[in-house]
């Protein structure tokens, strides 16, 4: 997802009084929880050391991606809250999420989020853990609190300038990672492998609906004055990969670079997909906005697959490294045989 560093004003609040702070995330041997089976858990993510004593009862997500991997894994009533959101949550998991506070539907404040009194924090991104997002995990893990980063955002991927790039090409055994340890930190092992397996067999299932080996694809996440399309390596590489298809900016391994229209139109790709987010960020963030656009500029208007309609609906979370990378497998199959387009 293109950083919201660069769209969002970035400003982090104070902590509150040095009292409510020394007790966030603090562990109580005399909790129920604190001699839990297979506690204490230890492990390496993104370049940190992540140890529970117990299983956590006060999870905070700060990310769509991580919210949805936690209600997959049944966590709905051990969260305290979650925040940033582009999308409506996955519809199976809707029931669960009413239960979980929302905290902010963009970037959180940090004192907002240790209001919550978290006994871990999650994110998808590395730049929600910046000094520009909510706070770094240093202030977290300076106050006690455990902190978990997606190692889609980590492992195999350069953030240190724009959106990133990936070294290396991203994959959904990232996320099959992200969602076996979050597993491991919860306590809740045995239902991860099932998320996992399920995605797994939702993804080959999808693979094998459709044939359009070499059909040419763009993907536009946001915004259309300088709009965000997709690189080769991250979550939409997975879908081309898995669908056979043909990214007509898999040249840049930048995972969201910006890209000129005159420039879009020369690469003139056979289908469209497009994001529909729900925030109102930039401009052309809903599918509507971005078709009104593409259908009345002069550049944009003359390519095939804009004059054809050829349109595949998309939700930001399906481009977003997530277990939702695997439906969007899915609907950009469905989207493909819809459109006559599946050999």
């Amino acid at each position: 997802m293109p950083h919201p560093r660069r769209i969002l004003a970035g400003a982090v609040a104070l902590a509150g009084s040095v009292a409510l702070l020394a007790g966030c995330g603090s562990s109580d041997d005399s909790s129920p929880h604190s001699t839990a089976e297979g506690f204490p858990v230890s492990l390496a993510n993104c370049g940190e050391q992540v140890t529970v004593d117990a299983p956590p009862q006060r999870i905070v997500s700060l990310n769509q991606g991580t919210t949805e991997a936690l209600l997959s894994l049944g966590l709905a009533d051990r969260m305290a809250g979650t925040a940033t959101w582009t999308d409506p949550v996955l519809p199976s998991l809707a029931e669960e999420n009413d239960k979980v506070k929302r905290i902010s539907n963009d970037w959180p404040s940090f004192e907002s989020v240790l209001a919550e009194d978290p006994d871990l924090v999650t994110a998808s991104f590395s730049s929600t853990f910046d000094k520009g997002g909510t706070a770094p995990r240093s202030r977290f893990t300076e106050l006690g609190v455990p902190t978990y980063l997606a190692p889609s955002d980590c492992e195999g991927k350069d953030d240190t300038g724009g959106d990133g790039s990936r070294s290396t090409d991203f994959t959904l055994d990232l996320v099959y990672k992200e969602i076996t340890q979050l597993g491991e930190l919860t306590g809740t092992s045995d239902r991860a492998a099932e998320v996992v397996a399920d995605l797994k067999k939702r993804v080959a299932t999808a693979a094998d609906s459709v044939h359009a080996q070499g059909t040419t694809v763009l993907y536009w996440f946001s915004d259309s004055e300088s709009p965000y399309m997709a690189g080769c390596c991250g979550a939409p590489g997975v879908i081309s990969r898995e669908l056979g298809l043909k990214n007509v900016f898999d040249d840049t391994r930048d995972e969201w670079p910006q890209i000129s229209w005159e420039e879009v139109a020369s690469r003139n790709p056979q289908v469209l997909v497009i994001g529909n987010l729900t925030r109102d960020i930039q401009s052309g963030e809903s599918a509507q906005k971005k078709i009104d656009f593409l259908e009345s500029n002069p550049v944009t208007r003359e390519m095939d697959a804009v004059k054809n309609k050829r349109y595949i609906i998309a939700t930001g979370a399906e481009m977003n490294p997530s277990l939702r990378t695997a439906y969007g497998v899915q609907n950009v199959a469905d989207g493909l045989r819809e459109l006559g387009l599946s050999k």
